[in-house]
């Protein structure tokens, strides 16, 4: 996993915050799978929640985009799963 303020090739990138459960959650799970991955930490990165919002058109989070572009919004892990799956990730 790295930390940086945008996503430079077409994998995974994750928007989120520490104190977020859901968020630490997700990265659990990306973790645990061995899924490479952007997180982008909305209280460290200052244009990181507006491009959430951006993305997303919501303030809930996390927002995980993926490497076809599309994106999930507060995903759990079932569903985290089957976009990887789909997307032959893992």
């Amino acid at each position: 996993m790295t930390t940086t303020p945008a996503a430079t090739d077409a994998r995974l990138t994750m928007f989120g915050a520490e104190w977020c459960r859901d968020c630490r959650r997700s990265k659990k799970l990306l973790d645990g799978l061995g899924v490479e991955y952007d997180y982008v930490d909305l209280e460290s990165v200052p244009d990181g929640a507006d491009r959430a919002l951006a993305i997303s058109g919501r303030t809930q989070i996390p927002v995980i985009v993926f490497a076809d572009e599309s994106h999930l919004v507060e995903p759990s892990d079932a569903d985290v799963r089957a976009k990887l799956t789909a997307l032959g990730t893992i």
